[in-house]
């Protein structure tokens, strides 16, 4: 039983991990409430907010045809 249950779960792990989509970084500058960009003072650049979002793939068909 122990067994079986094993292998299940190892099924399932395999699958959320063949899930998983194309990661990239996307960086924005960030603003005061007034709309100006925050300048760091040690580096002089904007400071940014990072984040990894997920890339999905766009899939392309065929149109679909329409009803008479």
């Amino acid at each position: 039983m122990k067994q079986i249950i094993a292998v299940l779960t190892l099924a399932f792990a395999s699958t959320l991990v063949y899930a998983d989509g194309e990661k990239t970084k996307v960086c924005v500058d960030v603003k005061d409430k007034a709309g100006n960009v925050v300048i760091d003072p040690k580096t002089k650049n904007p400071k940014q907010q990072c984040k990894e979002m997920k890339v999905h793939k766009k899939l392309e068909g065929t149109a679909i045809p329409e009803k008479k």
